[in-house]
């Protein structure tokens, strides 16, 4: 789901919808559902002018309850399996979405643990 959840973060809403719609994942229908009933919500109660001028603002997904369920195996023997399972949330907000950002190169990365490095302050020495 998390997977899902990254894929379609900073989208316009018709391109994640999509997006979702062409993906094989159990999720991909789960999450179709929450951003149409999330659009049709913004219009309806939020007072938004055009169902297509929203983007995906934050889209995160966290762990919900696990249940143990018995699995049954031969000769009378089980095996304990856990039925898992996630909450969702999604942030939709008015307007065309941001530019994606640049990746940070091996430079960048490399120029801001050297910053780091020098910004330190090393305890007990002269």
């Amino acid at each position: 789901m998390w997977y899902l959840a990254k894929l379609i973060r900073g989208m316009s809403i018709d391109q994640a919808l999509a997006q979702l719609e062409f993906n094989d994942k159990k999720g991909a229908q789960i999450i179709k559902e929450v951003l149409l009933e999330a659009q049709d919500m913004a219009v309806r109660e939020h007072n938004v002018e055009f169902r297509s001028n929203l983007y995906v603002a934050e889209s995160t997904s966290g762990r919900g309850q696990c249940l143990k369920r018995l699995r049954y195996h031969g000769r009378g023997r089980f095996g304990i399996m856990e039925k898992v399972y996630c909450h969702y949330f999604v942030k939709l907000v008015e307007g065309p979405p941001p530019p994606p950002e640049a990746r940070k190169t091996t430079f960048d990365h490399a120029k801001e643990y050297i910053q780091q490095l020098r910004s330190r302050t090393i305890i007990h020495t002269l």
